[in-house]
């Protein structure tokens, strides 16, 4: 068995004393591990980081096996992790919550893509945020838990949207809320596309899709916790603010 692909690093582990398992967001094949012989090396360690864009040669004897990689570096992140804490916490809240979320070997195209822009837009902390937002929201649609937040599911009208309901990730106005609107989660208007989408917003529509990853995704992808690298990057983007 063999392919080639492209893929962003999540993962690096030593494996005896000279190689390496990493696990692989790739283009076509998803999240996919494989051996790195050398990978813990003077070589190929500093290329093996997270968020580093690399080309793959996968081969096993059989499909089902954990096989072995060849790598080549296209492009690394390093520079733009380290030009600030909040790019580093950007990059590593991705990179846990792609190695938490995916199942393996399952292709996710469209969050592939999404994922390979973001990465590449890390150091530039005026569009991150919003960035990262929408990466977000996208990672909760791809895995069945998409928000819809298009009407309000009350009225079914589509002005007046501010809530957005806990249980079933629906807009809600506050004319539908009623006595209902404390037990609401809020809906500014960036995380339905809508105006400039300040950073103190971009703050609070952090708070409503951490909701869903924490308390709806998880239990159902893994029964723990969210990566504790999420709660890191939203401590650091909140201190900005």
């Amino acid at each position: 068995m063999e392919w080639r692909d492209q893929g962003i690093l999540l993962t690096m582990r030593r494996h005896g004393e000279t190689s390496a398992i990493i696990d692989v967001f790739t283009q076509s094949h998803g999240r996919h591990a494989g051996i790195v012989r050398g990978g813990a090396g003077r070589k190929l360690a500093p290329i093996l980081q997270p968020g580093a864009q690399l080309d793959l040669l996968w081969r096993a004897r059989l499909e089902d096996h954990l096989g072995s990689y060849q790598v080549e570096p296209l492009r690394s992140r390093a520079a733009a992790a380290l030009s600030g804490r909040l790019a580093l916490a950007g990059l590593n809240t991705v990179t846990a919550l792609l190695a938490f979320c995916l199942p393996e070997r399952e292709a996710h195209a469209g969050l592939y893509a999404r994922t390979e822009v973001l990465l590449d837009l890390l150091g530039q902390n005026e569009v991150w945020p919003l960035a990262y937002l929408n990466w977000e929201l996208a990672l909760l649609d791809e895995m069945g838990f998409g928000l819809d937040l298009t009407t309000c599911a009350v009225t079914g009208q589509s002005d007046g949207l501010i809530y957005v309901s806990p249980k079933s990730g629906r807009a809600v106005s506050a004319k539908g809320a009623g006595a209902w609107a404390k037990r609401m989660l809020p809906l500014p208007p960036c995380l339905r596309g809508v105006g400039p989408a300040p950073d103190t917003e971009v703050a609070q529509a952090l708070g409503t899709t951490g909701y869903f990853l924490m308390h709806k995704l998880a239990p159902v992808l893994a029964g723990k916790p969210l990566p504790e690298a999420r709660a890191r990057f939203v401590e650091a983007f909140t201190r900005t603010l």
